[in-house]
């Protein structure tokens, strides 16, 4: 898992990733298609005049299915709807997207950082050290260059720090955090 995966994970904001990954198919060829249906029309050549079932659905003496179809009966639906609009049939509805739950990352941070003396709100350091993730200087050049970090910062420590502390920040914002915008600009 990435570093920022892992940040993530500690805050509550990384449930199961899996959609991330694209779904291998695994089917070749003409695996996976349905094979064809017969049209309503087509005689069932195994019928005979003898009575005994064929297993086909009844037709009517011109050779047409009698069922009604889904978009038959919508139709029908439809206009008893425009005739009387309260013989409207209940139909399923679709869920409304759902919004990114947000997560009370601040909360869960102070309340972690109460009586630690850690700087979370300032240090990249202090905020890995506080989600118990390695603050080494190589582990923060390596989060640094996972998150992208321009090149010129990343020969001083202090400007890598200063980027890494607010991009980290933006990223759990963007995430599903509430981060406050005082401590993003």
């Amino acid at each position: 898992m990435s570093l920022f995966g892992t940040i993530l994970e500690k805050l509550g904001l990384r449930k199961d990733q899996d959609e991330d990954k694209p779904a291998s198919t695994g089917t070749t060829g003409t695996a996976g298609r349905m094979p064809r249906k017969p049209s309503a029309t087509t005689t069932n050549p195994k019928a005979t005049t003898s009575g005994k079932p064929t297993g086909t659905a009844p037709t009517s003496s011109k050779g047409v299915s009698t069922t009604t179809s889904v978009a038959d009966k919508r139709q029908r639906e439809d206009a008893a709807v425009k005739h009387d609009p309260a013989a409207a049939p209940a139909r399923p509805t679709t869920a409304a997207p759902r919004a990114v739950s947000q997560v009370d990352v601040m909360n869960m941070l102070e309340q972690k950082a109460t009586g630690t003396g850690l700087n979370w709100k300032q240090s990249i350091a202090d905020l890995l050290s506080l989600l118990d993730i390695e603050n080494s200087y190589d582990a923060r050049v390596e989060l640094a260059k996972e998150l992208n970090a321009p090149q010129e910062v990343m020969g001083d420590s202090a400007r890598m720090n200063t980027w890494l502390h607010k991009e980290v920040l933006r990223k759990i914002a963007a995430n599903g955090g509430n981060i406050p915008q005082e401590l993003l600009d």
